[in-house]
């Protein structure tokens, strides 16, 4: 895949552990319009380069990637440039990614605790280090997620140029630090800043909703894409509604209750065949609390699908909701 083919549809999925598995992505590609579905390029949820090097077991099932996901970009993450460099090789020779993404943002405290994630923003020589062993690594593009600095010492710019300096092709910036987490409101200035800073491409992610939020993100950071995250959970219909306004002007209405009662049926569905009942069931909780936000009535059905132990709870709540 070509930058300019990944640029063509420049709204971006985020990827989100436990939320952009398997399922999640492929009900979101259904839900985008044919002219715009071919190139959309939707990120993995973050995949361990030790436990590639481990060969875990659960780590390499996330890698798994069926051919209606395409094209995906494989997230990795880890602190040792080896390592981080052979993970990159494998996700390659594996044939599925479109391209390999490189994680300086996770605020989790568990991966920051082992260096990864955004306490690499800490220290711009080790990621120097990282970035070019898996430039070196693979020949698929390449690109880098972080946040505007670990924590008030704002460093994204010189993070990005580090980052451009290694030839990473291009750089998603969400426009909070490691200390922030997902609180306060994303500052879109500092993403402009990271822009003006370096000359491959830029995508800003952070607090994009729906086509307002589009349109200020975009103004305010001239970036050359967005990326939305916690926007699209619940609301796989998002993405679709925003590359055809970027590209048409028009907006799609939100989806009533009926269509979005049918992709939970969908995505329950996807996630079974995925996961097993059991599992698939209980991870469907957080998503059907997601999908009824906002809603009349939307407490009482969350406690209700909180409670669903088979599909077929799930389904007859769905069924008799509304």
């Amino acid at each position: 895949m070509t930058i300019e083919e990944i640029f063509s549809t420049p709204i971006f999925l985020a990827p989100m552990a436990g939320v952009t598995d398997a399922a999640f992505r492929s009900i979101v590609r259904e839900l985008v319009d044919e002219p715009y579905r071919k190139n959309l390029l939707m990120f993995s949820e973050m995949v361990s380069s030790n436990g590639i090097h481990f060969r875990n077991d659960k780590t390499l099932e996330m890698l798994q990637v069926a051919e209606e996901e395409k094209p995906i970009a494989i997230q990795i993450f880890g602190s040792n440039p080896k390592i981080c460099a052979e993970a990159a090789e494998f996700v390659e020779g594996l044939g599925s990614a479109a391209v390999i993404d490189f994680n300086l943002g996770c605020p989790a405290p568990k991966v920051v605790k082992n260096g990864d994630g955004s306490a690499l923003m800490k220290n711009p020589a080790l990621v120097g280090e990282i970035l070019s062993a898996v430039r070196k690594a693979t020949r698929l593009p390449f690109s880098v997620k972080m946040r505007l600095g670990f924590d008030e010492n704002l460093n994204a710019a010189e993070i990005a140029r580090v980052a451009e300096n290694s030839g990473v092709d291009f750089i998603t910036v969400h426009g909070r630090t490691r200390q922030q987490f997902y609180s306060g409101a994303a500052n879109w200035e500092e993403i402009a800043k990271v822009k003006a800073a370096v000359k491959i491409p830029v995508v800003a992610n952070g607090d994009v909703r729906d086509f307002d939020s589009l349109d200020k993100i975009l103004a305010v950071t001239k970036a050359d894409g967005v990326m939305v995250g916690r926007g699209a959970q619940g609301n796989p219909f998002l993405i679709g509604s925003l590359l055809k306004y970027f590209h048409t002007g028009k907006k799609n209405p939100p989806p009533n209750f009926i269509e979005r009662a049918e992709i939970m049926r969908r995505h329950l569905d996807k996630l079974i065949s995925f996961k097993g009942e059991y599992i698939g069931v209980r991870e469907m909780r957080k998503h059907a609390a997601w999908y009824t936000k906002g809603l009349k009535g939307g407490a009482e059905l969350r406690n209700k699908f909180n409670r669903a132990e088979t599909a077929a709870d799930f389904l007859n709540i769905i069924a008799t909701s509304g």
